[in-house]
């Protein structure tokens, strides 16, 4: 029987028009028998620094006061071996030329959330892929989603990917983690500087995971796997 995986995506300046010129897009995934045990880890970590297991944790969020919770989630993902990262990093969206490849941004995003996922899908397992709420047009783009990745994957059945589904954050505490990573590397990739308490979750992420979060890791890289692609790049 194939196993099971849970991914929870997440994305970071990823609209055309937002004034940012990197956009990242990411995933943290796990096998999905695993998910009730990493779930309760984490609202052991909330627990123990005294925050509600309901009060969601968001890189938005980071502060001074709350330093030591953040480093300890971050911690905790690279402590337990069934939790991974894919991240697809845009540095300039200014250099993107949609109408020399004869397409817009809905259908370039699309292309990266497969370049992005491309390398955690595996033909003979199985998967669950469950997306942050962003705007109201979520639901279409989900929809859209879902058919582009199992075409590209020869899926037609959908037997490699079982679902693709919208979820808000704050209910999913894995989804947490997506989020709070996916926010480093998109600080470090704007290269703000503005926030000490945010520098230095980046700097723990950059220590545990042995990559500079700029740039690509390798290709079979499994616990922090990152892709800094190129507009050069676009077919």
């Amino acid at each position: 029987m194939p196993q099971l995986f849970n991914i929870y995506c997440d994305e970071s300046c990823h609209l055309e028009n937002d004034g940012q010129k990197a956009m990242v897009l990411g995933a943290v995934w796990c096998p999905a028998d695993k998910r009730r045990e990493i779930t309760i880890r984490i609202r052991e970590i909330k627990r123990r620094h005294g925050i509600p297991s309901h009060v969601e944790a968001k890189w938005t969020k980071v502060s001074p006061a709350k330093y030591e919770f953040y480093i300890d989630l971050v911690d905790y993902f690279f402590d337990d071996d069934d939790l991974c990262y894919r991240g697809l990093i845009v540095p300039n969206k200014d250099l993107l030329n949609h109408n020399k490849f004869n397409q817009d941004h809905d259908t370039w995003y699309y292309k990266m959330y497969f370049d992005m996922l491309k390398v955690v899908l595996s033909p003979s397992e199985q998967y669950r892929i469950f997306i942050d709420i962003k705007d109201t047009l979520s639901e279409s783009k989900v929809l859209k989603l879902h058919d582009v990745l199992c075409s590209s994957k020869y899926d037609f059945s959908r037997n490699i990917i079982t679902l693709v589904q919208q979820v808000r954050s704050h209910h999913i505490a894995i989804m947490q983690l997506t989020d709070i990573i996916t926010g480093a590397i998109s600080y470090v990739n704007r290269d703000i500087h503005s926030s000490p308490t945010k520098r230095g979750i980046v700097d723990r992420i950059k220590h545990r995971s042995g990559y500079s979060l700029v740039e690509n890791t390798l290709y079979r890289e499994r616990k922090v796997n990152l892709l800094k692609w190129r507009a050069s790049e676009v077919a």
